[in-house]
């Protein structure tokens, strides 16, 4: 009997990526909070967590060698943040008190990701070996 890494992971192993990809998208906004006209973003992570699921459901294969291998989708996950706070007049529309808290709900919730993760690891290693360690 072949194990199912999708179904012994769940949605996790995905989760785990978007919320990588979610922590690079703050970190911009953070890195650029002092740039002019720089507008924040963010990622739609229900959007992003279906699309990985319908990528890894459905592979797209490229039908010659030749042909680039392109993903739009991420792009379409990341969107402009309707700012908070009234513009300062230099056009940048980053809170750097918002970007901070979900920084730290994004770490939070990828750590979360990783421990269920690594307790599935576990679990499984356990059925193979047969072992209670």
């Amino acid at each position: 009997m072949a194990i199912s890494f999708d179904k012994a992971f769940g949605l996790h192993q995905q989760a785990l990526l978007v919320r990588d990809r979610r922590a690079q998208v703050l970190s911009e906004n953070i890195a650029n909070a002092d740039t002019p006209g720089y507008k924040a973003k963010d990622l739609d992570f229900q959007q992003a967590l279906t699309n990985a699921q319908s990528r890894q459901s459905q592979p797209v294969s490229r039908t010659h060698n030749g042909h680039f291998a392109i993903s739009t989708a991420v792009r379409q996950e990341v969107k402009y943040r309707n700012p908070d706070q009234p513009d300062t007049g230099d056009g940048n529309s980053v809170d750097m008190h918002r970007e901070r808290n979900a920084m730290m709900q994004n770490a939070i919730e990828y750590q979360t990701s990783l421990q269920f993760l690594n307790s599935r690891i576990s679990g499984l290693k356990k059925a193979i070996t047969g072992t209670g360690q």
